[in-house]
């Protein structure tokens, strides 16, 4: 009974062995973290530092556009294919509409029968233009016999009712005259305007049924066609998209906050999807004033300064746009700044002046120097 009680008192050897190993383990935690404590302290050094925006990038082709078509119809022939090169108004697609074929058919009909009518009535123009030099002889000889009355009126010879009879017979001729005169002009100028309205009309419906006709506006090249032979064509669908064959420019996509920094001429570093890391040198070349709404962003151009030998419409990467650079100054790694304007040193926080900053680093004009000891916030 003794020996079973014994087992269960406390051993002394035992509880100094634990003790010595839990110092030993705390001793060894009190190292590692001075270590990493240590290790993450950091000195501010000299470097030369560059500010950049970013922006996403998408590739296209110079000049490029879409092509509509300005009637309805239907897609009767494509002329051309992708990668096809063309010339500027090179034929790419033919559009059938019977309204319009109709439309013309009828303006030319129009035209024929003003003609007819023109033509039909000449007999009756010059109807009136004879009738028109007999009222004229017959005004000069009224007017004469009116002027010998009158004569003879004025040397008390005849009758004053019988020079006013002759006075009116002489107004009713020159009447005559003057009616006819502007019945002939017109006649005429009816059946002129119905020929010119009609002439006007098919020049109309032949610019229209030009329309059906779709044309390359530049010499280039079609990179994609987006309507098959059979199809419905109306203006609100491209029908291809075309663009210069060697000459492609980058679209940015620039932040509202970050677009007053932005000017022709920067330097971009552009790397591409397609070309993995490697780093391709641009210049911005336009800056579109419109703000999309939607995406809260501003379109920027760029064109490389020594292009990839092969590049594709919509291929897409990312660029940095150059804003600002300084050489041989103050930095510190961007992780060690607290709240924009402090960094931990030994003694505690310090407060700091910044200047150029990126993602990697941050300039420190004022508030410590390269002797001093930084911790790792």
């Amino acid at each position: 009974m003794c020996v079973g009680t014994n087992r269960f008192l406390p051993n002394p050897l035992s509880y100094f062995y634990k003790l010595r190993t839990a110092v030993l383990w705390l001793m060894i935690g009190v190292l590692g973290a001075c270590k990493q404590q240590a290790s993450q302290t950091i000195k501010p050094s000299y470097t030369n530092l560059t500010e950049a925006v970013y922006a996403s990038v998408t590739l296209k082709a110079a000049d490029q556009y879409m092509a509509f078509t300005t009637v309805n119809g239907i897609v009767k022939k494509v002329q051309v294919t992708e990668g096809d090169v063309v010339t500027k108004g090179q034929a790419l697609f033919t559009i059938e509409n019977n309204n319009q074929a109709l439309a013309t058919q009828s303006a030319r009909l129009g035209v024929a029968l003003a003609k007819d009518n023109l033509a039909g009535n000449q007999s009756k123009l010059e109807e009136i233009s004879r009738q028109i030099e007999v009222a004229k002889l017959k005004l000069s000889n009224d007017s004469l016999t009116y002027h010998r009355q009158k004569n003879l009126w004025d040397n008390n010879i005849g009758s004053k009712s019988q020079l006013d009879q002759f006075y009116l017979v002489y107004q009713t001729a020159k009447k005559q005259v003057t009616i006819l005169i502007s019945q002939y002009g017109q006649a005429a100028n009816q059946l002129t305007t119905q020929l010119k309205q009609a002439q006007n009309n098919l020049g109309t419906t032949i610019n229209n049924a030009g329309d059906l006709i779709v044309r390359s506006q530049l010499a280039g090249k079609v990179y994609s066609l987006f309507k098959k032979e059979g199809e419905l064509a109306v203006p609100q669908e491209p029908l291809a998209m075309l663009g210069k064959n060697d000459g492609f420019l980058m679209e940015l996509l620039i932040d509202e906050v970050d677009i007053a920094r932005i000017q022709t001429g920067q330097k971009v570093l552009v790397t591409l999807d397609a070309y993995g890391d490697k780093v391709w040198e641009a210049l911005i070349s336009k800056i579109y004033p419109a703000m999309n709404s939607r995406t809260q962003t501003f379109t920027v151009e760029a064109t490389f300064i020594q292009p990839p030998k092969v590049l594709y419409p919509g291929l897409t990467g990312e660029a940095n746009i150059v804003v600002a650079e300084k050489n041989n100054v103050l930095t510190i790694p961007y992780e060690y700044l607290i709240g924009g304007n402090k960094v931990l040193t030994e003694n505690g926080d310090v407060e700091v002046t910044t200047g150029l900053q990126n993602f990697q680093k941050v300039e420190i004009k004022s508030g410590i120097d390269s002797t001093t000891k930084l911790l790792k916030p």
